[in-house]
């Protein structure tokens, strides 16, 4: 009985050995070791076998069944990190090539946007400024010239934030002016920058949303006047468009930050179905924009009698939805993927003013 189980030993370790892939080896062990397995029919012969025997066939076949497991689970082991490698193999990603635009995400048009404004402005000089979207009173409307009883401080137009310890109230910024405010308390003069980011007001509609985004500029300096103002805006809505021959007028408008203020027009041509900007004969308000306020510059610290300058403003989902044909603000915020496939932007081709805004 022994020499027989050492035999069947080697037999089965060989074949053990040579079992090619998980699978196979999982019915192998219960070939072996299985209620009906062979090592079990073995142990069955015992009982037939002389008393004195019993003992020792006994002990070499608990053996027999402790090297078969321990061969199975080696074998487990190699065959398993041999598998691992294969995929490993099979599923490697190059991470050193160019992102693939068939397999690859989309840049948001918000995002799109804003970086062709940014190489738009920052080829005229200026600087990109950032600042909280949880703002005070203070910045968002005592230090932009708001009186006490203008509207935009009532409830139905601002969100309001639970007020400070010291009373003072809190609220999500109703504009990026208030990076202007900051800007200029933190820094001395001359300012060029422009302040994107997001903003909140209380409207949702087809092209209002309670949270939307804005780019707004400052330019101040001892010589900047109102023609500054129009060269500068007229040169930005040409590249922006990408066409020369576009045409802006300025209307005159109210806002409590700049004195004098005026609303910019491009011309445009409207059907049912579009408006195609520069050409025809109609008109579309795209900006505000205007000198700084003196009692703006009074609350930052500057003397109106030596500094001046020009702040304009518009909203970065709407310019975006003129350029690229975009006919709901609301899709902008879904999260939809379909729609971002559609109207996204290919990853890495970043905008710039001498290769092109948008390809």
């Amino acid at each position: 009985m022994l020499a027989t189980i050492d035999r069947v030993e080697g037999e089965m370790m060989a074949e053990i050995g040579s079992t090619p892939d998980l699978a196979r080896l999982d019915e192998l062990r219960v070939a072996l070791l299985g209620k009906k397995g062979r090592v079990t029919d073995l142990v069955k012969g015992v009982s037939s076998l002389p008393p004195a025997e019993r003992p020792a066939a006994g002990q070499a076949f608990n053996e027999l069944k402790r090297s078969l497991e321990a061969a199975l689970l080696e074998r487990r082991t190699a065959l398993a990190e041999a598998a691992l490698e294969a995929r490993l193999l099979a599923e490697r990603i190059d991470v050193t090539l160019p992102a693939r635009p068939r397999d690859g995400g989309r840049i948001h048009p918000v995002s799109q946007v804003t970086d062709e404004l940014t190489a738009i402005f920052a080829d005229m000089g200026f600087m990109v400024a950032e600042g909280p979207d949880i703002e005070n009173d203070f910045h968002n409307f005592t230090a932009l010239n708001f009186p006490p009883s203008h509207p935009a401080r009532e409830m139905h137009d601002t969100f309001f934030l639970e007020a400070r310890q010291d009373g003072e109230p809190l609220l999500l910024r109703t504009h990026t002016s208030t990076i202007q405010v900051r800007h200029m308390m933190a820094n001395k003069p001359p300012y060029r920058i422009i302040a994107p980011g997001r903003t909140y007001r209380c409207d949702s509609d087809a092209t209002h949303t309670p949270m939307f985004h804005q780019v707004e500029g400052l330019v101040i300096d001892r010589r900047t006047h109102m023609g500054h103002l129009k060269g500068c805006l007229i040169d930005f809505v040409r590249a922006y468009f990408e066409r020369d021959d576009i045409t802006a007028r300025f209307r005159p408008s109210f806002f409590p930050f700049t004195e004098p203020s005026a609303e910019m027009d491009i011309g445009c041509r409207r059907t049912k179905e579009e408006i195609v900007v520069g050409e025809g004969t109609d008109w579309l308000e795209i900006l505000g924009c205007g000198m700084v306020h003196p009692n703006v510059l009074r609350a930052v610290g500057l003397d109106p009698a030596e500094w001046q300058g020009f702040a304009f403003g518009m909203g970065i989902d709407r310019i975006a939805m003129l350029k690229y044909g975009m006919p709901d603000l609301r899709p902008f915020f879904d999260a939809d993927l379909a729609w971002l496939h559609h109207y996204g932007f290919v990853p890495l081709d970043l905008p710039t003013t001498f290769s092109g805004l948008s390809r």
